[in-house]
């Protein structure tokens, strides 16, 4: 498949609930779309998530594994990382890359398959704008769920550049995921789940987070 075939796909699906399922392309475009380096900008997201030895964390729209396998040494032996997305190519791929302490499940975030207060940490990182805006509040809801009492959250979103040139290519890339500010995103989607936020606010590399806790 060709980069350019690959992001007028992905711009499709952003808003649409569509899967992404050519991995391997995908790897391409993603290394080529954060400014200061995608292992920088996700490396500042898992230190938002405050992840710790021994934690069972879950990765909802993992993709292709790359956040889970950052968290992977920081949860260490004692620990798990479980990584959901409703697209099998992307599974297979992440399983192919999996550290020994992670796994990957084909599933939506609106229907985990996992018990209640499952996981000390909830993960999702550039996967809510993927979800239909109708199912959005099933899939926080589901977040709780799946956490203990205590458990963390950590979602983080695109953030529109505010250069015009670079807005362009971004939005190439991720279509309409950069109409709209992660605030009208997310708007109360977390707190109405019954999280209670803790911190949220830009990183860099454009993209923006929000912290909360279950209680």
């Amino acid at each position: 498949m060709g980069l350019g075939r690959l992001l007028h796909d992905h711009a499709e699906h952003a808003d649409a609930g569509g899967t992404i399922d050519h991995p391997r392309a995908y790897e391409v475009v993603a290394s080529l779309g954060y400014p200061g380096g995608r292992r920088a900008a996700f490396t500042r997201v898992a230190t938002q998530a405050k992840p710790r030895p021994g934690d069972r964390i879950l990765d909802v729209g993992c993709g292709t594994g790359y956040l889970s396998r950052i968290l992977s040494p920081v949860a260490g032996p004692g620990g798990q990382v479980t990584g959901v997305d409703p697209s099998p190519a992307m599974i297979g791929y992440a399983r192919d890359r999996a550290p020994d302490n992670c796994e990957y499940v084909v599933a939506g975030g609106e229907d985990l398959p996992f018990p209640d207060g499952s996981f000390d940490l909830v993960v999702s990182t550039l996967a809510v704008h993927h979800i239909p805006s109708e199912a959005r509040p099933a899939a926080a809801r589901e977040m709780f769920r799946v956490l203990r009492p205590g458990g963390r959250l950590l979602v983080a979103e695109f953030r529109p550049p505010e250069h015009p040139l670079l807005k362009r290519l971004m939005a190439m890339i991720s279509g309409p995921a950069m109409d709209h500010t992660p605030q009208e995103l997310l708007g109360t989607l977390i707190p109405d789940a019954g999280f209670r936020v803790e911190a949220e606010g830009p990183l860099p590399s454009l993209l923006y987070y929000v912290r909360a806790v279950r209680p």
